[in-house]
């Protein structure tokens, strides 16, 4: 795989570091929590053959810069229209989130259904309450800054819970954590997140059951995957997206942490197509 090509975009007076290739569709790539869009640099390359890619740093993230005041979920999701005003996008985009970057996609579709063609959430935020240990103490105002203090140590085990397969956990993917990690405005953006979204106790119910409950009303078809190793976001919240979601297609993939968008791109890029090919022929079918 070649590396991103990374450009810069003005959105609402900030820079967006985004890229883009491809023509069709609009695809829209969304990463999760203190990540950036390199975590969808093998289904960016595969679907560019076929569809307009964008990947996308959200604002506070990898080469985007924060937006004014407080990060939160609904500001993201706002950051994302305006990202699409910005590039053109004037029809519905293909959404596919991962994680924090999940919440995002389902919160800009029930915010402004006629942006949204599809949904494809991976391993999202949303489902449960359940959440790594890590994530519930940065939560906790004195632990936060102690806990969010960047080094190599901390990027190596964040990148360990993050994939099943130890292979995966390279030298390189360690020192884009830890670079990432060293933004100036990334431990704020961070904890801020943190705090909105959950406690020292889970995921904060509120915010979840009004958004699941805005998608459940939308038609919109939507894909749910997961992987059955995910030591982030456990694999249960399947289970939480089909009750929730009875209309959504699901798969659960096998010795599979929480990227499959990584550890599993061939079979997840496949899915992907698939769905979208279906979507655009008649209206989804539920697939267990």
């Amino acid at each position: 795989m070649s590396g991103p090509r990374p450009r810069h975009v003005t959105v609402d007076g900030r820079r967006v570091r985004h890229r883009v290739d491809g023509d069709g569709p609009p695809v829209v790539l969304l990463h999760g929590i203190g990540r950036s869009l390199r975590d969808f640099t093998a289904q960016h390359e595969l679907l560019a053959d076929g569809f307009r890619v964008h990947s996308i740093d959200l604002p506070g993230h990898g080469g985007s810069l924060p937006t004014p005041g407080p990060a939160t979920l609904a500001g993201l999701a706002r950051s994302v229209g305006g990202y699409l005003d910005a590039v053109g996008v004037e029809g519905p985009a293909h959404l596919v989130g991962n994680s924090l970057g999940g919440a995002v996609a389902m919160t800009l579709a029930v915010t402004a259904p006629p942006r949204v063609a599809t949904l494809a959430l991976v391993d999202s935020a949303g489902f449960g309450r359940e959440v790594t240990v890590a994530l519930r103490l940065l939560a906790v105002r004195p632990l936060a800054r102690l806990l969010s203090r960047p080094s190599r140590a901390l990027a190596r085990r964040t990148e360990r819970a993050i994939f099943h397969d130890p292979a995966y956990v390279t030298d390189e993917r360690v020192a884009h954590a830890l670079a990432l990690a060293r933004q100036p405005h990334a431990a704020r953006v961070l904890a801020e997140l943190v705090r909105e979204l959950g406690t020292a106790g889970g995921v904060r119910p509120q915010w979840r059951e009004e958004l699941l409950t805005g998608v459940s009303r939308l038609d919109l078809p939507v894909l749910v995957v997961w992987g059955d190793r995910d030591r982030i976001l456990p694999a249960g919240h399947l289970d939480a997206a089909r009750a929730r979601l009875p209309r959504a297609r699901t798969h659960l993939f096998a010795d599979c942490g929480h990227m499959p968008q990584i550890e599993r791109a061939d079979a997840l890029h496949a899915m992907l197509r698939e769905f979208w090919a279906d979507a655009s022929t008649g209206p989804a079918r539920p697939v267990r």
